[in-house]
């Protein structure tokens, strides 16, 4: 059997909601040479003027139009799959993530996905040393509420949390980077080694990428964890720069 011309040595399936217009970009712009990503989208009415409990029956819509996504993607024979979006791989705690993600691949064939909330833990122990986390989400207190229980299973200790409770699915796209700045100050602390973002319509990746080098402690977006644990369990170590510690160094 031949290798796709251009993803000659991975083709990856990219899934996330339809709403999202942020994941795309995002991780196009750490795509190495040979390696190719084609998205495939989650049904996903556009929520809006969400509060807490609209919010949480609007993920689980998105929550139960995933497989149908994955078995469309699954039609250009991806080598891996990789998830843009990122709430619903944090509920349950641990076990929830794990069961996700075993669900995936089952759905997939076996052949793997790189799910946000695992993707987190791995980078953020890429960096080491890392005990007390700080984390900001587009979300609503509901959702913050089952990212920090994934994080303390993961043995962290989550010190401050800021829900940015986004309007709309679209508008999440919308939070400025002025707000995401501050929310950062805001969340940040001596008693913090790390910060973290959640939410994969939020863009975050060079913001974090510069906020690393002035804070002088790890600042992860979600996307970037996201395709980076995709490159390295896909064998593929090159190093991205521009975009943060995490592509440049692990």
């Amino acid at each position: 059997m031949g290798k796709d011309v251009l993803a000659w040595r991975k083709k990856f399936g990219v899934i996330g909601p339809s709403t999202n217009t942020v994941v795309q970009p995002d991780m196009e712009q750490m795509r190495p040479p040979g390696v190719t990503n084609h998205y495939s989208r989650i049904y996903t009415p556009n929520a809006k003027a969400l509060d807490d409990q609209s919010a949480w029956d609007a993920t689980q819509v998105i929550a139960s139009n995933v497989v149908e996504a994955v078995k469309s993607i699954m039609t250009c024979e991806p080598d891996y799959l990789v998830m843009g979006m990122s709430a619903i791989t944090f509920f349950g705690g641990r076990k929830g993530a794990m069961e996700f993600a075993e669900n995936i691949n089952r759905e997939s064939g076996g052949i793997g996905c790189s799910i946000g909330s695992l993707s987190c833990t791995a980078a953020l122990k890429a960096y080491g040393g890392v005990k007390r986390i700080s984390f900001l989400s587009p979300y609503y207190p509901i959702s913050n509420k089952e990212v920090r229980q994934y994080f303390t299973d993961e043995g962290f200790e989550v010190i401050n949390d800021i829900p940015l409770r986004a309007k709309s699915w679209t508008g999440i796209a919308e939070i400025t980077e002025d707000t995401l700045r501050a929310t950062l100050k805001q969340i940040d602390g001596d008693n913090v080694d790390a910060l973290v973002q959640v939410g994969t319509n939020c863009s975050m990746v060079r913001l974090a990428a510069a906020t690393e080098l002035v804070l002088n402690k790890p600042v992860i977006a979600i996307n970037t964890a996201t395709y980076w644990h995709a490159l390295r369990t896909s064998g593929i170590r090159d190093k991205v720069y521009g975009l943060g510690r995490l592509l440049e160094e692990f």
